[in-house]
């Protein structure tokens, strides 16, 4: 396509001309100043990003010897009968036909390098040879089938399907091809975030490629430097050479991209980020990074210490109670300079970000003259729940006489869903002559699971709380059994489960008592679905439906082992004979799964706190970490935080199995010591911080600056401030008195300390 075609779009382009895009398939239709592509970079982005994801984790990427087969079936297979299929196909329609997956592989990552590969076809075939655009399942079944027969009948003696031998595992290979395959081993890693395929998000990093593409030209006046593209904008780059075809076509009269853009894997020098941030902002009046769009997607902080990543399934959606939790990444960018006559008064004022709803703590502070420049400058940068609705921005001075208070001059405010109405997932407001706000999100994404587990009433055979009420209820009737009660609440402080142990028999009525301890064996542990049934204040019975329990099998003391058989078909053995050793089994699976000490894999906490305190915090977690074909170093699914009985676990696994795990952990642990691990024994309601004051995780802020919040920090970094109770956030202990109804000590003790 011509240079004249390559026209900017404006980030204030009405959401009906993204809806028109996106019903006419991506292709333009014709509208005046619209710019012109041959192929559907929104549809073709998706399938790029599913493609990456099928090879990631493959153990063919690390096989050198596999990869150098494979080369060679590309350069003496595959491209000799693409070139004789491509001639006899109509001009400008690639054959409907795919070859191997690891052909494949290798024909993708040396399109990526355009030049190379225009001069490799060209001097071999004499055309440049394009890959069909198929991003359909039935579509790309149909032409590896139709692949499958032609290869067959071609090349009898060779499989079609590369066989690797277990001794394939070493061998040197060079070559430009072979480093071109290298570089793109980790490529997927680069686009993993979870929003990514989202379509509003392509639909915009489409628009940002275009205004890349235009500005291109401007570099050729920047000697020596090049261009450095953004995580969005690189990925539609990426797309686009894919199919050799179009992207020839489409780029025509712009010549060698790749000698004023900087490529995939290559480190960009700060003064070449820093020309293409002002060469963009110069023609577009806006931010060059925005939130999901960074320059350096390897660095991006929700690698760092977000769990985040794209959800396979969600086997969690069959428990009514249990709402999904969803999380957007914040950015918020000023420019301009503050304008004050006398500069004593500029000292006093000051900005403030606060959330829309929830979190009413959260008071993040900025002097303006941080927030004054003649550029954009990214003043916060945060990852909030959606629950929190948005954010609201408050220009304020502070009192005379007075450190605390302060006076609100003006606010504006950012709700989630303004930005998802608007084209480009951004908004600007003016702050205060000539100073203007803008703010970018990301599309929200469904996040891990985050539930903590409370103290609250003992409750009967039945699931009835011990209490005169429900005796007055049920006309006197004895109340029979005694189990330890716990409540379960998800991120927004919702009940979602009620978690019983069974202590003991006996019945309670008004006037007596006589409840007796049981055995170990018979203490079982059920989990049941949904909230409490309230009859009178906060006493009520326990859902009825029993979703999962865990039940310990006879302790053998002389092996110090403990044994327990989950309801979900895992068993779960714990021996402590030199240290504590946890062993996860289920037959039914052919995955492998373990159990370890502490923060690992994705949880791991570097330099958060001295190594001495840190130690003795890594005591407190144990990471669930499964083995699959797509993981083989092991993936972490979920945090048990035994301490505070608090877990996070990603949607793929199951919320009963971590609940049952974490209390089975939890009373082992308690029986080991011989003390009360983790407040098990604790059996009244503990009064938690009022919904919307100090949520958990709701805003987590990746900066240093965290660190002067403990409550923005991840959870696991410091469980203890952040889900803290309101009686240790009033810095009360907490009272250890009980009804008489509820049982003595000895009741709950006696399979803990005989």
């Amino acid at each position: 396509m011509a240079d004249t075609n390559i026209t900017p779009v404006s980030s204030s382009d009405s959401l009906a001309t993204r809806s028109n895009y996106e019903s006419s398939g991506g292709s333009n239709s014709g509208r005046r100043g619209n710019p012109r592509l041959t192929l559907d970079l929104v549809t073709a982005g998706r399938w790029h990003l599913s493609f990456l994801r099928s090879f990631a984790g493959s153990l063919f990427l690390n096989n050198t010897t596999a990869i150098a087969r494979s080369i060679r079936r590309y350069e003496e297979l595959w491209m000799p009968l693409i070139a004789e299929l491509s001639k006899a196909a109509p001009p400008s329609d690639a054959p409907m036909i795919l070859p191997p997956e690891d052909v494949h592989w290798i024909w993708h990552c040396h399109c990526l390098h355009p030049e190379s590969y225009r001069e490799y076809c060209a001097s071999r075939f004499g055309e440049l040879i394009d890959r069909p655009a198929i991003f359909d399942e039935e579509n790309e079944e149909y032409a590896f089938g139709r692949c499958r027969e032609i290869w067959g009948l071609r090349y009898p003696s060779e499989p079609f399907d590369l066989e690797i031998a277990e001794d394939d595992e070493g061998g040197a290979s060079g070559g430009d091809l072979f480093a071109a395959v290298a570089r793109c081993g980790s490529l997927y890693s680069h686009f993993s975030d979870p929003f990514v395929s989202e379509t509003v998000y392509l639909v915009f990093a489409r628009r940002r490629y275009l205004n890349f593409l235009h500005i291109s030209r401007r570099f050729e006046e920047e000697k020596g430097l090049r261009m450095v593209p953004t995580s969005d904008i690189l990925l539609m780059w990426l797309t686009h050479q894919s199919f050799p075809g179009s992207y020839a076509r489409d780029t025509e009269g712009m010549g060698d991209l790749g000698r004023r853009v900087m490529a995939f894997g290559e480190a960009a020098a700060a003064e070449e980020a820093e020309a293409t941030r002002r060469v963009w902002e110069e023609a577009f009046d806006e931010p060059y990074e925005r939130a999901g769009a960074g320059i350096d997607p390897a660095a991006s902080p929700s690698r760092v210490f977000l769990n985040w990543e794209a959800a396979e399934a969600d086997v969690n959606r069959t428990y009514k109670g249990l709402h999904p939790r969803f999380l957007v990444e914040v950015c918020v960018f000023f420019k301009g300079r503050w304008q004050e006559k006398e500069v004593k008064n500029l000292d006093k004022k000051f900005l403030r970000l606060r959330t829309v709803r929830c979190h009413r703590e959260m008071k993040i502070d900025q002097p303006v003259s941080e927030s004054s420049s003649e550029t954009w400058q990214r003043t916060w940068h945060l990852y909030c729940e959606f629950g929190t609705r948005g954010i609201a921005l408050e220009l304020r001075q502070k009192e005379i006489g007075c450190l605390r208070n302060s006076k609100l001059l003006k606010s504006v405010v950012f709700q989630w869903n303004d930005l998802l109405r608007a084209p480009t997932l951004t908004l600007t407001r003016e702050i205060e002559m000539p100073v203007t706000a803008m703010t970018s999100i990301t599309p929200p994404v469904q996040a891990p699971y985050f539930l903590k587990c409370v103290p609250d009433r003992v409750t009967d055979d039945g699931g009835a709380m011990i209490s005169d009420v429900i005796l007055r209820m049920n006309r006197y009737r004895p109340q029979e059994g005694r189990w330890l009660s716990r409540t379960v609440l998800d991120h927004a402080g919702r009940e979602c489960f009620v978690i019983r142990i069974r202590v003991g028999r006996g019945i309670w009525r008004r006037g007596a008592e006589t409840p007796t301890a049981i055995k170990w064996e018979d203490r079982i542990t059920e989990v049941r679905e949904g909230p409490w049934k309230y009859v009178g204040g906060s006493v009520g019975t326990a859902p009825g439906k029993v979703v999962g329990t865990a039940t310990p099998k006879k302790k053998d003391l002389q092996e110090k082992k403990a044994t327990w058989c989950l309801s979900t078909g895992d068993v779960l053995t714990i021996q402590w004979e030199d240290r504590l050793e946890i062993q996860l089994e289920n037959e039914n699976s052919t995955e492998s799964a373990r159990l370890l000490r502490g923060r690992k894999l994705r949880y791991e906490v570097k330099e958060v706190s001295p190594s001495d305190r840190q130690d003795d915090e890594e005591v407190q977690y144990s990471t669930l970490v499964r083995f699959t074909s797509e993981h083989p170093d092991g993936k972490a699914t979920a945090l048990l935080n035994l301490k505070l009985f608090a877990v996070e676990f990603l949607p793929e696994e199951d919320a009963v199995l971590v609940l049952l795990l974490c209390m089975a952990i939890i009373r082992t642990i308690s029986e080991i010591r011989r003390e009360d691990a983790g407040g098990l024994l604790l059996r009244r309601r503990v009064r938690e911080v009022k919904a919307g004051t100090r949520d958990w995780g709701s805003v987590i802020l990746p900066s240093s600056s965290s660190s002067l919040s403990p409550h923005l920090q991840p959870w696991y970094w410091n469980a203890e401030e952040v889900l803290a109770s309101a009686e240790m956030h009033d810095g009360r202990e907490p009272t250890s008195k009980y009804s008489p109804a509820d049982g003595k000590d000895l009741l709950y003790k006696q399979a803990i300390i005989p």
